[in-house]
């Protein structure tokens, strides 16, 4: 019989614990997707100490967030000493449990360096107190992943029937209300900050640079600026400073657009997400991060698609492929794909847009006439003459 079917996970301490470990390394769209999770545990151990072990980009933004009492950002070690060090430090804090919500193999050797007495451990480490057991996880979509293992940890989903379950991977979709509320909604916050007024959408053309192949083409993202412009939206370009030419390249061609990359903070950007009517952008942290703002948007993914592939998991949403695994989920978030983004066109991308029904009417086409070269009068002009 299926493991999974005859499993039973151990009970959780719940509140009666005085200090719990979250661990959450990056990167970013993968940091976004576990804030639901670690609301969980703050939600399960509301007495407790909670800290987050976790690395600089994430610092700033995590001690603003509610889930955490205390934020160490020297997660990742680079040399042996280092290493050794963090253990020891993990050690000597007496935590009474350790959500390990990064499940590589860095944070299972922090597992098995802890000597003497362990705390209780959800992971996948072996030997964990609450493992992760599936053999199967890394083939899961992060919410699903991160939902069964809350389950493995003794939290959730309730039994079938009972109205106050959850569903796995819907619950634990990120929530970023806490932002207004913390800052008390500042008006670095609002869209006049950036000098925008009216409707607006956010542009997210970059991504890691160790993936290019995640990129759609600057000049098509340049089209689709000249036609939201022209329909009363400001195109907002968003990124990392990095990404910072890319922005000026969409703002030449498309003068009407806003060029804030590299100025906003995760903070801003989850505002602006939050009140942009569209978001259009590839597989990347900021894209991820406009889904937990609830924003409408259309994710570009490359995924290869093939008839075998069809023929073998059916569809593309199977976490057998990359989409099924990490597409963003959060407001209605259209995933459009293809083997190479070069395949994806504009006019694609505009269809996909219309399709979410939150873009101002397109104003009707007006036919133009050509003037006659021979004279100074429209065809239609002599038409009626």
């Amino acid at each position: 019989m299926n493991e999974q079917l005859t499993f039973t996970p151990p009970a959780n301490p719940g509140d009666t614990l005085r200090r719990v470990l979250v661990i959450k390394l990056g990167a970013l769209g993968d940091f976004i997707q576990a804030l639901g999770a670690m609301r969980v545990v703050r939600a399960t151990h509301p007495s407790a100490r909670i800290t987050l072990l976790t690395t600089e980009p994430f610092e700033t933004f995590a001690k603003a967030c509610p889930y955490f009492d205390i934020v160490e950002a020297d997660g990742r070690p680079r040399d042996l000493k280092g290493r050794a060090d963090l253990i020891r430090r993990i050690r000597q804090a007496g935590y009474d449990m350790v959500y390990d919500f990064q499940n590589n193999d860095r944070t299972s050797q922090y597992f098995a360096g802890l000597t003497g007495q362990k705390p209780r451990w959800s992971g996948a480490a072996q030997g964990a107190s609450h493992q992760h057991r599936n053999p199967d996880r890394a083939m899961m979509h992060n919410f699903d992943r991160l939902a069964e293992q809350m389950r493995h940890a003794g939290l959730g989903p309730k039994p079938p029937g009972d109205p106050s379950g959850w569903v796995i991977g819907q619950d634990l979709l990120p929530s970023l209300d806490w932002i207004r509320t913390t800052f008390r909604d500042p008006p670095r916050f609002q869209p006049a900050f950036f000098n925008l007024s009216g409707p607006y959408a956010l542009l997210i053309p970059g991504s890691s640079a160790d993936h290019p192949e995640k990129r759609w083409p600057i000049e098509r993202f340049a089209e689709i600026a000249r036609w939201l412009a022209g329909l009363g939206v400001t195109p907002v370009v968003i990124g990392a400073k990095a990404e910072g030419e890319i922005g000026a390249s969409i703002v030449r061609a498309e003068p009407r657009a806003r060029n804030l990359v590299g100025r906003t903070d995760l903070f801003q950007l989850a505002a602006l997400g939050e009140r942009a009517i569209i978001a259009i952008g590839g597989d990347t942290g900021p894209m991820h991060l406009a889904a937990a703002a609830r924003a409408p948007g259309i994710c570009l993914f490359a995924q290869e698609w093939t008839p075998e592939m069809a023929e073998q998991i059916r569809s593309v949403w199977n976490p057998a492929t990359r989409l099924g695994r990490a597409a963003p989920k959060g407001g209605p978030m259209m995933v459009l794909f293809a083997r190479s983004l070069e395949e994806l066109s504009t006019e694609d991308v505009k269809k996909a847009a219309r399709a979410l029904g939150v873009l101002p009417e397109e104003p009707p086409r007006v036919e133009t006439i050509p003037l006659d070269p021979q004279e100074n009068t429209t065809l239609a002009e002599r038409r009626n003459s």
